[in-house]
């Protein structure tokens, strides 16, 4: 189908541009004039996007070149932009960053694919006269992009927007949407994977109030809404016709500050896989929920909350039994360091499940961060492809695994990435599969039908 899709690509000149916190704004703002609002990310990350669904009141949804072909991206765009009335793209690090030199899985690259104008939004703090050159670069350096123009962030007074305002208008055409002025009470935090998670902070629904308030008085809304409507119309895959298969399998998923990072359409997929996902809490509740028939622990900060963890004996002695005695269940990231035997960080240890035999401990330094290509082994009870295929996903963690036995199974050999072992991802224990990679449910990965079907095969053998 092919829609007049209003849309704008937040981007930046680099990361940390608090480029998050005025997109953010943005959409509180555009949602308090009564516009249905959709956010997407570029990236697989898993942080912004939290705050993208507190702002806007809806999910957002990740746009991933590592992860989905063009058309995938495209059509999820479609798919799920179809019923806003303005959609707003954040891009991840500078507007022309990524992994390839050519630039084709850049943010420019992205923004060009969905037609979308560019709104740059500038870090000025300590500049001048210099932004000038460096809009003048940007706007040269991509000849296929629409910039269409430029929200000053962190401005310092009245006189430095004078002098920013200024020093564009004389030397570029591009045009000031906006001045945000530098206002450390509404900087986001950020700590060892990004920005602090929504659920690891007070009176959310102040803090994106006075965002959006901020930030919606401080740029001009008529005009962005002007330039996002402007947009050529963007084509993409019709919705999915039909109802949704009544669930034959339920399946707990952890849901609660600890465990937080899950993609919007990944859950989605366990809906049309036939599933019903049954949430709770590793922190709060005593025991897994009544009549599942698999586990699923997706990543998160269990480092942050682990003495909360550790304290819920009755939690942790549910899962280990469950697990131990068969239970289909896949974890991730936060969720295997859960289930190991311990948990160190910063001096500190607490006893986890003890499902997994070692102890995780998070380092100083990242142990795995980026893409990761992943080769099936076969050893796994279930896999989204045959032995030998080969998986994109992504990793990014501080933890480690030590004292696994030598002879532990493993799902995924690492082609690129380093996993648990820098070989190896995805330990198997019976119906267990635990890794430190985050799969994301695409075409090249259908990881959730296949966990679905072998959780299905289980409760029915």
């Amino acid at each position: 189908m092919t829609l007049s899709l209003p849309r704008i690509f937040l981007a930046a000149a680099h990361k940390s541009s608090g480029k998050t916190t005025v997109a953010i704004g943005l959409a509180a703002a555009l949602r308090g004039r009564g516009r249905r609002v959709r956010m997407f990310k570029k990236g697989p990350d898993y942080i912004d996007p939290l705050w993208h669904r507190l702002a806007s009141g809806r999910d957002s949804y990740n746009l991933d070149f590592n992860t989905q072909q063009p058309d995938e991206i495209r059509d999820l765009f479609v798919r799920k932009g179809a019923d806003a009335d303005i959609c707003l793209v954040e891009a991840n690090k500078g507007l022309y960053d990524g992994i390839d030199l050519e630039g084709r899985d850049s943010n420019a690259a992205l923004a060009e694919m969905l037609d979308a104008p560019v709104v740059l939004v500038i870090d000025t703090e300590g500049m001048t006269r210099g932004i000038a050159p460096l809009l003048i670069g940007y706007r040269a350096f991509g000849t296929g992009l629409n910039i269409a123009g430029v929200i000053l962030n962190r401005v310092g007074t009245p006189r430095h927007e004078d002098k920013l305002r200024a020093a564009v208008e004389r030397y570029t055409d591009m045009e000031v949407l906006g001045a945000v002025g530098r206002d450390s009470s509404l900087v986001l935090e950020e700590r060892h994977l990004g920005l602090t998670t929504p659920g690891d902070m007070a009176a959310l629904d102040e803090r994106i109030a006075a965002i959006g308030a901020r930030v919606g008085g401080a740029v001009d809304l008529d005009r962005l809404e002007e330039i996002a409507a402007a947009a050529a119309p963007v084509s993409g895959a019709r919705r999915t016709s039909g109802s949704l298969p009544d669930p034959d399998v339920r399946i707990a998923i952890a849901r609660d500050a600890a465990f937080c990072f899950y993609y919007p359409d990944d859950l989605e997929a366990f809906a049309r896989a036939g599933a019903e996902l049954v949430p709770f809490s590793p922190i709060a509740d005593a025991a897994l929920p009544e009549g599942v028939d698999g586990l699923f622990l997706g990543g998160g900060f269990p480092e942050t909350h682990m003495a909360a963890l550790s304290a819920n004996t009755s939690m942790r002695e549910s899962i280990r039994r469950a697990i131990l005695t068969g239970m289909p269940a896949y974890a991730e990231c936060g969720g295997l360091m859960y289930l190991a035997e311990t948990l160190a960080w910063k001096g500190e240890k607490q006893r986890m499940c003890g499902v997994v035999p070692a102890r995780a401990v998070m380092n100083a330094r990242p142990q795995g961060r980026g893409t990761i290509r992943l080769a099936a082994t076969g050893a796994a009870p279930w896999s989204p492809t045959s032995a030998g295929g080969v998986v994109a996903a992504h990793e990014f963690h501080y933890a480690s695994l030590h004292g696994l036995p030598d002879d532990a199974a493993y799902a995924w050999e690492v082609r690129r990435g380093y996993g648990i072992t820098g070989r190896h991802d995805g330990v198997v224990i019976g119906g267990l599969v635990a890794g430190f990679t985050h799969l994301r449910n695409t075409r090249q990965s259908p990881w959730v039908s296949a966990f679905v079907d072998f959780v299905r095969r289980e409760r029915r053998g």
